[in-house]
């Protein structure tokens, strides 16, 4: 589109007399006007300059020089004019000239300002005057109007529609508003239309070169390229295309571009456009007529870069459009493009801020057909995200999106950004949205829609869902079978899946993802296998395997094998075999390895783990970073060797037998020298040392905390050096600031835990050990460890919690998967066994210490060590224990004798056990034995068995207890006369223990002794308000009462005791239920029901079968069926339902 300069200024509208205008200035120089007037006739916009030209020059021939000013620039006349206006701001005429010529210079809003405040000035001139001053209303008016065709185009375009049609309604032919409502069609590009009106602008004016050009140009845009041509190159001719002057160079170099363009445009071939003839000399010819016209720099640009191949020129051509005009959009993209392939981003970034800056790139306000340009957004965008400032480049992929809603790939720069921000929702979203829009939008086809499926799987990875993200990256893979990146990413991501399986506890599907994820390793071996990420994941894959022990034969050493053996000779492992003596010889066993013994399959899959660390480190040689952490990897790998295969040799000859944590420790130090600065480096170099070398451990901890203070791994590992060195209190200072540094971090919680046990204070301990086990993964075996000990020490230790239920689950399943990470930890599967007896699952208990047994017998006889014993006779008791309560008597004897003789030699078991460990273990088996020999009336040897352990057990008041149950058991008079004597003897020296006083009240009832009973009676009486009492002692206390009051006055007095011990104790059950059984009322079943649903756990402890037997008592049909929902195997409740049946 022309700029205003090609057609007439104000000046020429106004059609003033120049000579009146030159005698003004020359009379009244000072004045105002007089200055705009000179500034306007000496910037070369006028027909006329301010002064004639002499029709003959000066004769100097006889000396002097010429007294003429020299012209001035248009930064001089712009001074003089700004000055002019301030003196003479009431001026119309004043304010005309300066508007039109800050429209010559394209400064648009200020024409626009200056042409509204000169109509105004106008408009008060004509009220004063009564005089219309409509000429240079109009002149004014035209002026305004053509500067808002181009000032925020094409929002104000209506606005000069109206203005020009004023004008034109007054003056049909009033050429400048013909050719302003011409100009603004053809902003919009409505060139039919445009071409009406400068048509009649030119039939105005025939001589007017300008309006022809521009209305050829038309014709030429609107597709008449033939005729476009040859009337502009008619119109070349015209006096107005002057080279002499600066106007008419500038029409010309525009006028011989368009014609450039036209024949450009006419023929699209390459043998048409490379013709140097044609287009390409027109567009020469125009930047020859004026150096500073950007657009046929662009189009010489194109012609270099598409047809001559000639990228150097066809960048200087780009470059210089490009700094004449930011307008110039197609020359900044292809020089942004060049730039950008170049790697050079700084300058990429500076051409497209240009570009934003211009204003040319948003679709104007209300425009139809022009559209904005959305590729300097997106030029911003990768700018920003190569400098990872993702949220800059978030906003400027939104904004390019604004634009071009289709634009496929910035609906994939935009979910890139999100992605490497961490707003992993938002870059589903558009990955999604790009992939399949669902508001009818058609994306520009790019070709490459593989890439938005791969992004969407990087996505659901980080989100977790792997599944998702594994089929998403073989669908991207059954596309391009060979796309590295997508085969590599599908690898990690079953590694990943694999750790994450471990960390939830599902054992099972991490050794399943990494078995996949060796099979995709072994394709992606086929295509490239100098990979430092392809061996990295293989060695990890392997790793999983150490981790979960219990699916070890399920690991495929044989595919790993052979996956070493491709791209790469054997002899290549022995490169560093140095370190641990692992090389090609172990890579030959890994072939021939078909045992199926726990430990040598571990040992060859650690043994595979090493071997792909260590191709890791021969694929990235020339790369330092990768090498140091090719170098940190086969570090962890080492000491994970050395913790599977070395921890547990004694420690007499662990020194001699460290080789995997020597290794670990180079590695580490090798990291170091090739990364100094990486804190993990530091701290794991810490770690391996901590036990070889306490000071190096010391430094390389402090290291990595001066690197990173808030590394919570090495402040909980400081602190594990310091508990190590038996500096509690250091070791409490380091886990508090680990615990502030990160509290979920559960090790820092543990440590917590393990000095409050050396404190002394187990419960604050246990209260550390179970939030840590809280916090933690299910692959962490330390806290399990340390929680399921802890918790088992406090349960032995509290009679209250021991039997119940809810303290002991939790801990067997933390020893559940324990067990299953770590099969060889014997004395955590031994403690599990103990946790099953606790909740009653007998036959589980039975299998895992038969387990036990047999592992432990294994070892005793291998190594004889006093140890192996210790674990061996133990595991004994217990299981005669289970066997005693599964009803198997003969086995339980059996066991229980055979740890009696294991531990028959006390002195050989002292190193290990302490003597009330061996006392207790003794007597669990002693006991175990008599009960079983009890049960199968065998009553001398059972008898035997409880005066040993009576003996052993200091007359203990239970074992008496138990002792006088078999005696009395037994029949004869004798032997419950000394039955009683034992019990009485107990209640003398243990008044308060509550089984022996119930026995014998029992006992007595039995044998209607009423001098016995009466002094029961007072003993009970007194132990029923007893603190601490559970449910079920208090129920024993109860009956033996009321038998006694039934005895001795009939059941008067036995409800009367009833309701003494409602009275005693009302919120429970027992007294109510006791009263509902002799009570016809069905007021205390009610009561006994309303107390029982209040003593349940967590408000109390009592059991399914108690509370069943309360529902039962009712009576009713309803609370029948409760009672069987609630414990089955109980008869009351069936019992009840058959009544209540019978009854309805």
């Amino acid at each position: 589109m022309a700029s205003h300069s090609d057609f007439d200024s104000a000046h020429d509208m106004l059609d003033l007399e120049i000579h009146s205008l030159r005698d003004f200035v020359e009379l009244f120089p000072a004045q105002g006007l007089s200055k705009v007037l000179t500034g306007y006739l000496s910037s070369g916009i006028s027909k006329f300059p301010l002064k004639e030209k002499e029709s003959e020059p000066p004769d100097l021939s006889e000396g002097g020089v010429a007294l003429e000013d020299g012209p001035l620039s248009q930064e001089d006349c712009l001074v003089l004019m700004t000055e002019g206006i301030i003196e003479s701001k009431d001026s119309p005429l004043a304010h005309c000239l300066l508007a039109d010529y800050y429209l010559f210079l394209e400064e648009y809003e200020s024409a626009v300002e200056t042409a509204r405040k000169g109509l105004t000035l106008a408009a008060k001139e004509s009220q004063k005057t009564d005089l219309s001053f409509q000429r240079i209303r109009d002149a004014l008016s035209s002026t305004l109007a053509t500067a808002l065709i181009y000032y925020q185009s094409p929002k104000n375009h209506g606005e000069a529609k109206e203005i020009f049609s004023s004008i034109l309604k007054r003056k049909p032919d009033f050429t400048p508003a013909l050719i302003g409502v011409g100009l603004i069609l053809e902003e919009e590009e409505e060139y039919a239309q445009a071409i009406d009106f400068l048509g009649k602008a030119l039939a105005q004016d025939p001589s007017n070169g300008r309006i022809g050009a521009e209305l050829a140009w038309c014709q030429a845009l609107n597709g008449d390229y033939n005729t476009g041509l040859s009337r502009l190159q008619e119109f070349l001719e015209y006096p107005q295309m002057d080279s002499s002057k600066q106007r008419g160079r500038e029409l010309k170099a525009q006028t011989l571009y368009r014609i450039g363009v036209c024949i450009w445009e006419l023929d699209s071939s390459a043998v048409a456009r490379k013709n140097r003839q044609g287009a390409y000399a027109q567009f020469l010819a125009s930047v020859k007529t004026n150096p500073n016209f950007a657009p046929p720099y662009t189009k010489l640009g194109i012609f270099y870069e598409d047809y001559k191949n000639d990228r150097k020129r066809a960048r200087q051509c780009f470059q210089k459009a490009f700094e004449l005009s930011p307008s110039e959009l197609v020359a900044a993209e292809r020089l942004a493009r060049s730039f950008a392939d170049q790697g050079e981003w700084d300058i990429v970034e500076a051409i497209a801020q240009r570009v934003v800056d211009s204003g040319k790139v948003r679709p104007t306000p209300g425009s139809k057909t022009k559209k904005g340009v959305s590729w300097p957004y997106s030029a911003l965008g990768v700018v920003q995200m190569n400098r990872q400032e993702y949220q800059k480049s978030v906003v400027s992929f939104l904004s390019a999106l604004r634009i071009s809603p289709d634009d496929y790939h910035s609906y994939v720069g935009l979910g890139e950004s999100y992605h490497n921000s961490g707003r992993y929702n938002s870059a589903a979203r558009t990955f999604k949205y790009a992939e399949n829009p669902t508001d009818g939008v058609v994306m520009k086809d790019s070709g490459e829609k593989w890439f938005t499926k791969y992004m969407l799987a990087n996505v659901n990875r980080e989100l977790g869902e792997y599944d998702t993200a594994i089929k998403e990256y073989e669908e991207v893979l059954s596309m391009r079978p060979t796309e590295f990146g997508v085969s590599i990413a599908l690898l990690q991501t079953f590694v990943d899946k694999a750790w994450r399986c471990i960390e939830i506890g599902f054992f099972g599907g991490a050794a399943d993802s990494a078995k996949r994820a060796i099979e995709v390793a072994v394709d992606i071996a086929e295509y490239r296998s100098d990979a430092f990420n392809l061996w990295k994941a293989v060695g990890d894959a392997a790793t999983v395997f150490t981790m979960v022990q219990e699916r070890l034969d399920s690991a495929p050493l044989a595919s790993i094998a052979d996956l070493l053996r491709v791209g790469c000779d054997s002899e290549n492992y022995d490169t560093h075999k140095e370190l641990d003596g692992i090389g090609s010889e172990a890579l030959n066993s890994l072939v021939s390895s078909k045992s199926d013994h726990l430990r040598t399959r571990l040992t060859s899959v650690i043994q595979a783990s090493i071997l792909a660390k260590k191709r890791a480190i021969i694929s990235c040689a020339n790369d330092i970073h990768a090498q140091a952490v090719a170098w940190y990897n086969l570090g962890w790998t080492e000491y994970r060797a050395h913790v599977c295969l070395e921890q547990d040799i004694s420690s007499e000859t662990k020194a001699s037998k460290s080789v995997f944590l020597r290794a670990s420790m180079r590695c580490f130090k090798r990291a170091i020298e090739l990364e100094a600065g990486n804190t993990e480096f530091w701290n794991s170099l810490g770690v391996v040392t901590t036990t070889l070398n306490p000071k190096v451990a010391q430094h390389a901890f402090v290291r990595s905390l001066h690197l990173n203070e808030r590394n919570v791994r090495a402040w909980t590992n400081l602190g594990a050096l310091y508990l190590l060195e038996n500096d509690i209190e250091l070791a409490h200072q380091a886990f508090s600031r680990a615990q502030s540094t990160d509290p979920d971090y559960a090790h820092a919680w543990v440590g917590e835990g393990i000095v409050a046990l050396l404190y002394g204070d187990t419960n604050e301990a246990l209260s550390h050990f179970t939030h840590a086990f809280e916090l933690s993964g299910s692959g962490s075996l330390l806290t399990k460890r340390q929680y399921s000990v802890s918790s088992f020490d406090y349960l032995v230790s509290s009679s209250a919690k021991a039997n119940n239920i809810t303290h002991l689950i939790q801990p067997l399943f933390a020893l559940h998967q324990l067990v299953f990470l770590d099969p060889h930890a014997i004395s955590y599967r031994h403690l599990a066994a103990l946790y099953l007896e606790r909740v009653g699952n007998y036959d589980g208990a039975i299998s895992a210490l038969s387990t036990i047994c047999e592992t432990t017998e294994a070892e005793y006889e291998t190594s004889e060590s006093a140890s192996s014993l210790s674990r061996f006779a133990q595991a004994k008791a217990d299981l005669a224990r289970n066997y005693l309560a599964v009803h198997n008597y003969t086995s339980a004897v059996e066991e229980a004798e055979v740890a009696l003789d294991l531990t028959s030699d006390e002195d050989s078991l002292k190193p290990v056990m302490t003597a009330s460990a061996l006392q207790k273990m003794r007597l669990s088996a002693r006991l175990t034995a008599g009960l079983s020999q009890y049960y199968l009336n065998d009553m001398d040897a059972s008898i035997s068995f409880f005066r040993t352990a009576l003996e052993e057990s200091n007359s203990s008041p239970d074992i008496i207890c138990l002792l006088a149950e078999v005696l009395w058991a037994k029949g004869g008079e004798n032997e419950r006369g000394v039955a009683k004597d034992q019990l009485f003897t107990c209640i003398e020296n243990h008044p308060e223990h509550v089984g022996a006083v119930v026995l014998l009240g029992a006992m007595a009832v039995m044998d209607e002794d009423t001098e016995t009973m009466d002094a029961i009676k007072d003993e009970l009486s007194s132990l029923r308000t007893k603190d601490g009492l559970d449910e079920h002692l208090r129920a024993r206390i109860e009956k033996v009462l009321d038998a006694v009051a039934a005895l001795s006055g009939g059941e008067e007095d036995k409800e009367a005791e009833v309701k003494r011990s409602i009275m005693l104790a009302p919120w429970q059950s027992v007294g109510w239920t006791e009263l509902a059984d002799s009570a016809d009322d069905a007021f205390p079943a009610t009561m006994a029901l309303k107390t029982a649903t209040r003593s349940v756990p967590p408000n109390g402890e009592l059991d399914a079968v108690d509370l069943a037997k309360a529902f039962a008592g009712t009576g009713t049909i309803g609370d029948a069926q409760r009672a069987v929902m609630l414990a089955p195997w109980a008869k009351e409740g069936w019992n009840a339902l058959t009544g209540a049946i019978a009854q309805g």
